[in-house]
Parts: structure tokens; C-alpha cells; sequence
């Protein structure tokens, strides 16, 4: 009978020793599997990051590429002004009316400065001589008269080195003191007229001088002549 009552007893423990190893085991397995979800939560979190770092960069990248196009395109708007102020010169396109009037208008002031310098008939008796004029303001108005019609002057023989008449009107005087020489031609007091064959220093108002002086000084003699002014 001892035997059997002591059996139970070690069925008892031998049973909660198994419960006991069973437990034990179950919080090895918890312990063990516990690290490992750790370790994947870690994982998962930095794979997060490095996913966030990528997108970080990528976005960085992209403003990065973007500033740099639009540097691009402002540093190229200087050029391409440039250039098309190069095309159009001044950066304004001319019309070619434009430029053929302007074309006109110096071949215009060119043949003005050609017609200043106008030579002038002067006929002693039958005896005809070609004049370069000065330009001043005397010989602009004298050419105004003669341009209307032939100026005609009776001229006296003075000293034995000029003739001078009056003009019957006054010019506009630019007197400077000057040595005459044969085939000058001057204006004296502002509305005379005076041609010489010789020479003589006084202040006159320059008008011209005969060309070519071949007979001049035959043609003028010694007494009063006619001499008349026109354009040729």
C-alpha cells in the first residue's frame, strides 16, 4: 500500500517538472524571437531613412538642376540681347527709305560744299576772266545780287594799282588787314567794289581772285573801265 500512494506522488512531480521545462522553453523561444523583432523593427527604421535620405537627395538634385537652368537661361539673355542689337545695330532697325534718304541727304551736303566754292564772270570790255570766290557772308549776298541779274560797276584807275567803283548797295563787311596782289578782288567801305593789278596793304573784305591773269592788266589800261559781274 506505501508503494502505491508514493506512486501519484511522483507522477505529480514529474508531471509539474514537464510543465515547468515547457514554460522554460516557451521563454527561451519569446527571449530568442524578441531580438530578432527588434532587429527587424531596426531594419524597417533604417531603411526608412535611407529611403528618406534618397528622396532628399533626388529632390535636392532636381532644385538644384532647376537653379542651374534658370542661371542658364539668365546668363544667355545678355547674349542673345547682344546679338540682336548686333543684328539690328543700334538695336533698332533702319528702313531702307530711311537709309536712302539719309544717303540723299550727305551726297546732298557734298555737293553743297562743291557748289560753295562758285566762280564768277568778270568781263572788262570785251576781255571776259574767270573768278574764284572766297565764302564769307559779303560774298554770299554779292552772289544773291549777281544771280538776279549781271552786276555792272564803272570803275576809276587809282594810285596805278586798282580800280574801284561803287556797288550801289552795302554788304556785310568781315574787314581784315591784307596785301593785295594783282587779280584780287575786294570789298572797301562796305559798297565798293575793287579790282587790282598791283598790290597795295590795306583792311578789305575778301570777295576773290581772277583765275588766270593772261592780259588782265592790258584789259583794265590806265583810265576808267566798265566792268561787269555775273555767275558763270
Amino acid at each position: 500500500m506505501k508503494k502505491f500512494g508514493a506512486l501519484p506522488c511522483m507522477v505529480t512531480v514529474i508531471f509539474s517538472m514537464a510543465v515547468c521545462g515547457n514554460i522554460q522553453a516557451q521563454t527561451r523561444v519569446d527571449q530568442a524571437e524578441s531580438p530578432m523583432e527588434e532587429g527587424t523593427h531596426l531594419s524597417d527604421l533604417l531603411e526608412e531613412s535611407e529611403n528618406a535620405d534618397v528622396q532628399s537627395e533626388a529632390m535636392d538634385s532636381t532644385e538644384t538642376k532647376a537653379e542651374r537652368m534658370q542661371l542658364g537661361t539668365i546668363s544667355n539673355e545678355p547674349e542673345n540681347m547682344t546679338e540682336s542689337a548686333a543684328d539690328t545695330g543700334d538695336g533698332e532697325t533702319v528702313p531702307e527709305t530711311e537709309m536712302s534718304e539719309t544717303a540723299g541727304t550727305e551726297a546732298d551736303i557734298q555737293n553743297g560744299a562743291e557748289e560753295a566754292v562758285i566762280n564768277m564772270k568778270v568781263q572788262v570790255g570785251d576781255a571776259v576772266f574767270s573768278a574764284t570766290l572766297e565764302e564769307n557772308e559779303a560774298v554770299a549776298s554779292f552772289v544773291e545780287m549777281v544771280r538776279e541779274n549781271p552786276v555792272s560797276i564803272q570803275m576809276s584807275d587809282y594810285s596805278g594799282f586798282e580800280k574801284v567803283g561803287s556797288l550801289g548797295a552795302s554788304l556785310p563787311v568781315n574787314n581784315s588787314q591784307t596785301t593785295t596782289h594783282a587779280g584780287d578782288i575786294v570789298l572797301y567801305n562796305g559798297n565798293q567794289i575793287v579790282i587790282f593789278y598791283g598790290s597795295n596793304s590795306w583792311s578789305y573784305t575778301r570777295l576773290g581772285h581772277v583765275d588766270d591773269l593772261t592780259g588782265w592788266e592790258e584789259a583794265l589800261g590806265s583810265g576808267d573801265v566798265m566792268v561787269t559781274f555775273s555767275l558763270e
